[in-house]
Order: structure tokens, then C-alpha cells, then sequence
């Protein structure tokens, strides 16, 4: 890469052994989740993941809560993460984000399982929006989940987050929310009944028809709007069908350290990539994650599919990532106008053009 050469003068060249690539975008993260790093049994599958982060969440106080997002951000942005959807269920990022040169979409994340308390948990997302806007970053209510939520709150998160243009949704992420839309059965189902909550409508159809199905109770199909479907670990062709049928900007993102973590799986990524879906990557949090890395995700995409070429996955590390948050005008790729910043890839394993345990990502503009 050659830097100088003004007015004549003789130009400094720097030679990097490696490959250059645009900035990433992390397509899906908890960074407010940061403090959590080390803290969690792996394997526990979602309903043992769900009792730790409800017992861990709360163990570090704000102040160390907030340290660590900000050790996060900065070491994100330092190995090149550009742009970053993130979920956040309080405002303890946000002066961060506000503060930060990568890019933050903030996705204010809704929680209730009880259909009487939708209106007040609503209003409450909305006064975290307004605390959001006053920052300055862009922010809005999404909804979590099928088994997190009542069919009203979900539909009205929804309904509200459309708004924006966007909406994050973690879809499909284990067999356990498979088995509770589809027969009321499981893990999952056990462990809401015996907390004495309430669990969603038994469908018998995927759990994506019945996040679909509640958006068009208030939006005509196609909806509008850029829907990212997070993790989709037991997406199959029906849901695929009926997402492509009913959404009009639909994007898939993939956490695989992530899934690997709480399920020891991983999505299909075959079956996405043969139905032509948009997909992105993330890396979800340090409670369901050991690193907030872009590279050791890819790594792991080599390892488990290593017949898909890294020009594919850096197209969803990067490109694809900067479409669902409307900002591939300016990021995602090296096109004049864009400044997307300027990432270093090194270590590489020319003979098959693959990342290796030895690669690390730089930032260098």
C-alpha cells in the first residue's frame, strides 16, 4: 500500500503481507453483556442459558458493567468492525456508542411473557428510545423472541420497530423454540411452566411462520422494512418459503461460536446459501461467546463448511451486514465514495485462500 507522494516527492510504500478487506460489520451483538466474559457453563442448551443470564446478569456492578463494554468496543473497532447491530436492553452503552467512531444501529430489545403487562412494557421501550435519541444514535424498539414474549407484545414491539425501517429478531435459535410453537412440549416450554409464565400459542408450524404471522396481524405481506432473522439454527425450507413469501428485505444472520456454545450446532448454511439468502455474521455476546471476534468466526465457518470460499463469507462479514443497516453507501466495500475503513488480514493460507489460527484483523484506516 503506497502512502505519500506529494508535490513530487518521492512516496513511502509499506508492504503488508496479507489481505486488505473493507471494514466488517458485526451483524449481531450484546455488548452490554461484555461483563460476563468466562462466566457461563457452555453446552446448557437455551433453557440452561436462560437460567444463567437470568442468575449472572446483575453480578458486576455498573461501573464494571460499563468498563468492560467499553474494552469491547474499542477492541472491536481496533480489529476492524466498522458497524455494529447491537441489542441493548438498558442505556448503559449508549454514551459509549455515542462516543465511538464505528457505527452503532441500537436494537432496544422487549421482554414479557404475560399478555396484561404489553402496554407497559411498550411504553418502557419507548422512554429507553427517547433516552437512546438523546445520545444521538440510532435506536429503536425490536422484539426478542417467540418465547420471550406474549403474541400482543410481539406484534406491538414489532409494530413500533417497523417504524424505523428495522427490526432484529432472534429466530429459530434451537430445537427447544422449534418444539415449544410447534407442539407445547420441551425444555423450553418446561422451563417457562415452571416458573409460572406463560408460553406462546402451540401452532404446529415452524417458530419463523409464527413471528411472520404475528407481523401481518398489523402489516399487508409483503412487509417493508429490513427484518433481521438472528441465528437460525433450525431454519428449514418451509420457513425459508414463507419468509421469502411475506418479507420483503428479509436477512439472515449467523453467530456460529455463539451456537456452538449453548447447542454444540450450527445453522444450515448449505440449505441458506442454495435458497439465495442474505446472509450476515455476528458474534452475539461474551455470555454465549469467548471472544467478540470476526476472524474466529470465520475460522469456525472454515472449519465446519470448508467448501465455502472466504470472498462468500467476508461478502457477509462485510458487504451484507452494511445493507441490513442501510449504510452500504458508505460501507461494506471499496467503491469511490464509500469509506468503509481498510482492514488487514494476515497469516494467511495462500495454497487455499483461508484464514488461519495464526490470522489476525488490524485496523489500518
Amino acid at each position: 500500500m503506497e502512502v505519500g507522494a506529494l508535490d513530487g516527492e518521492c512516496a513511502d510504500t509499506e508492504f503488508y503481507n496479507g489481505i486488505l478487506c473493507p471494514g466488517f460489520t458485526n451483524a449481531h451483538c450484546h455488548v452490554e453483556l461484555s461483563h460476563l466474559a468466562g462466566a457461563f457453563e457452555q453446552a446448557t442448551g437455551m433453557s440452561g442459558f436462560i437460567n444463567q443470564i437470568n442468575a449472572l446478569r446483575n453480578t458486576v456492578d455498573k461501573e464494571g458493567r460499563i468498563k468492560a463494554l467499553e474494552n469491547q468496543m474499542e477492541k472491536m473497532y481496533r480489529e476492524g468492525v466498522s458497524a455494529m447491530a447491537d441489542i441493548s436492553n438498558c442505556d448503559e452503552s449508549f454514551a459509549c456508542k455515542s462516543n465511538s467512531a464505528m457505527y452503532t444501529r441500537t436494537f432496544l430489545e422487549l421482554f414479557g411473557s404475560e399478555p396484561e403487562d404489553a402496554n407497559q412494557v411498550l411504553e418502557g421501550g419507548k422512554d429507553l428510545a427517547k433516552v437512546a435519541k438523546g445520545y444521538g444514535i440510532d435506536a429503536a424498539i425490536t422484539p426478542h423472541s417467540c418465547y420471550t414474549m406474549s403474541p400482543q407484545l410481539l406484534a406491538m414491539a414489532a409494530e413500533e420497530g417497523l417504524k424505523s425501517g428495522f427490526l432484529s429478531y432472534h429466530s429459530q435459535e434451537s430445537d427447544e423454540e422449534e418444539e415449544l410453537i410447534i407442539s407445547g412440549t420441551g425444555a423450553l416450554a418446561e422451563n417457562y411452566k415452571g416458573r409460572g409464565l406463560s408460553t406462546p400459542p402451540v401452532t404446529g408450524k415452524p417458530a419463523l411462520m409464527y413471528f411472520i404471522d404475528r407481523l401481518l396481524t398489523f402489516g399487508q405481506s409483503p412487509v417493508e422494512g429490513n427484518v433481521l432473522l438472528v441465528h437460525n439454527v433450525a431454519i428449514n425450507q418451509e420457513s425459508i418459503d414463507y419468509a421469502k413469501r411475506h418479507l420483503a428485505n428479509p436477512y439472515f444472520a449467523i453467530c456460529p461460536l455463539s451456537n456452538i456454545f449453548i447447542h454444540r450446532v450450527l445453522p444450515p448454511l448449505d440449505l441458506m446459501r442454495e435458497n439465495g439468502l442474505r446472509i450476515c455474521l455476528g458474534t452475539d455476546s461474551l455470555s454465549s461467546n469467548t471472544v467478540l471476534s470476526m476472524v474466529d468466526e470465520i475460522l469456525c465457518i472454515h472449519k465446519n463448511f470448508p467448501h465455502i470460499s472466504l470472498q462468500e463469507i467476508l461478502e457477509w462479514a462485510c458487504s451484507n451486514g452494511a445493507q441490513m443497516l442501510g449504510k452500504d453507501d458508505v460501507l461494506g466495500s471499496f467503491e469511490p465514495g464509500k469509506s468503509p475503513g481498510v482492514v488487514l488480514l494476515d497469516n494467511i493460507d495462500w495454497d487455499n485462500f483461508k484464514l488461519t489460527d495464526k490470522t489476525t484483523a488490524r485496523r489500518l484506516v
